[in-house]
């Protein structure tokens, strides 16, 4: 188990460092997993060795959110006093996630019933 964490860990430590390096606007952890995917799909043997790891912490993954609550139940002054606007930017965001999903649905639909040639 200590190998797999240490594994996991250092994928992680490497999506930092290349965010950090390159200075991209993505979290390291998140580099850290398409690297890791990007291994796993070259060597699918180490997914014997990580698997029961990444069960074991998936099955606790509930605790992980324990200080976000925690972070709320600090804040739940500020957010009540910035209510409006935090709705608002909910409400929006979802209308523009929703919309540019439907756009790009409707592009690629089109794009797939267009002939060869002239897509």
């Amino acid at each position: 188990m200590i190998p797999a964490l240490a594994t996991l860990l250092v994928f992680q430590l490497l999506g930092e460092a290349l965010v950090f390096a390159s200075g991209a606007p993505v979290p390291g952890p998140v580099v850290g997993l398409a690297l890791l995917l990007f291994t796993l799909v070259l060597r699918p043997t180490w997914v014997t060795g990580l698997k029961p790891t990444a069960q074991t912490l998936l099955q606790h993954l509930s605790l992980l959110f324990v200080p976000a609550g925690v972070g709320v139940m600090l804040h739940l002054q500020r957010l009540g006093d910035e209510a409006l606007a935090i709705g608002v930017a909910l409400v929006v965001s979802t209308w523009v996630g929703l919309a540019s999903a439907a756009l790009t649905m409707a592009w690629l639909i089109k794009r797939a019933r267009a002939p060869r040639g002239t897509a």
